[in-house]
């Protein structure tokens, strides 16, 4: 009777889960799960655990939490696990040399983008930011290069015009951890890894990651592409944006093919549909937003509380 395949885990946030949830299928058996060191979270600023580490536990598998992998006892932790392979979901931590050669496989990597474009820490939202039509999950086998080691399998999905960050995210994970589901299953019965294939030199883009400071909206900037930022931003970091003369959070907005000579950022018109606001190119209607110390509210709830602004018009 062949041994189940011996695989160790290693990822942290909620979009790792599906992932590893896949891996709990007949003929793997999961020997560990590894994820960051708990951190602060909340105002309380307490130790919480990564989302990882409490689906881990829920399942009763043993966790591993390394400050980093270049230490040597990490390392030789690892090795007593004896893996043939690692699977690697947004696991947060530098893997060296010693640690991509240790499982037999080596290391299989979820990414949520269509490499070579978008290598790095915030495809999701780099995708939507560039307003690309459609992105995707590859399936890789892990090398030294920041994203860079060939692909198994990759699944595409369209970026819809409604999408968000969030949306999106919930979709890649799901497909993610499908892709993988059907590779470990083969290479449990057989033994052989998936055909790889490697990635082009043509198209290498990189994502890098997310800075609250690009959260601020330019009102100069097209109305296209702050709804984009808008998106791509929902749930984090919020776009924001000074509106009235009060900085405001902008959870939802769309780009009317509408003009105006008014200077970008004045608001031109508001009403039940939204509030709309000049930019560099075309109007923002925003429909959702969040003032400080408050809530998500419709523009609706907004304007009640800025009855002034209606004076610019009723969309």
């Amino acid at each position: 009777m062949t041994q189940p395949l011996r695989v160790v885990f290693a990822g942290t946030p909620e979009f790792a889960v599906p992932c590893l949830a896949a891996c709990r299928q007949p003929g793997v058996d999961v020997v560990a799960a590894y994820t960051q060191p708990d951190r602060p979270a909340g105002r309380g600023r307490q130790l919480a655990a990564s989302a990882v580490k409490q689906a881990a536990a829920a399942a009763g598998l043993a966790v591993e939490q390394p400050l980093t992998l270049k230490d040597p006892a990490a390392q030789a932790r690892l090795r007593e696990l004896a893996p043939d392979l690692m699977v690697v979901v947004a696991y947060g931590l530098l893997l060296p040399r010693a640690v991509l050669e240790t499982p037999r496989f080596g290391c299989w990597n979820v990414h949520a983008s269509l490499l070579p474009r978008w290598r790095g820490a915030a495809p999701i939202q780099r995708a939507l930011l560039a307003g690309d039509s459609e992105t995707g999950v590859c399936l890789m086998r892990m090398e030294r290069g920041l994203d860079t080691g060939p692909v198994l399998a990759r699944r595409v999905t369209p970026i819809d015009p409604e999408d968000t960050g969030g949306s999106l995210h919930d979709r890649l994970s799901a497909l993610g951890a499908e892709l993988l589901r059907s590779a470990l299953a083969e290479l449990a019965a057989t033994r052989r890894a998936p055909p790889q294939q490697a990635q082009p030199d043509e198209g290498v883009t990189y994502a890098h990651k997310l800075d609250k400071a690009e959260a601020a909206i330019d009102w100069s900037q097209p109305a296209a592409q702050i709804a984009r930022q808008v998106r791509a931003f929902d749930p984090w970091p919020v776009a924001e944006a000074e509106l009235a003369g009060e900085r405001v959070r902008v959870w939802a907005a769309a780009a009317l093919p509408a003009t105006s000579s008014a200077a970008p950022g004045s608001v031109v018109a508001a009403g039940r549909a939204g509030i709309d606001v000049a930019t560099g190119a075309g109007l923002l209607r925003i429909t959702a937003l969040q003032r400080p110390g408050g809530r998500r509210i419709g523009a609706q709830d907004w304007l009640n509380a800025h009855p002034e602004m209606r004076r610019a018009g009723t969309p």
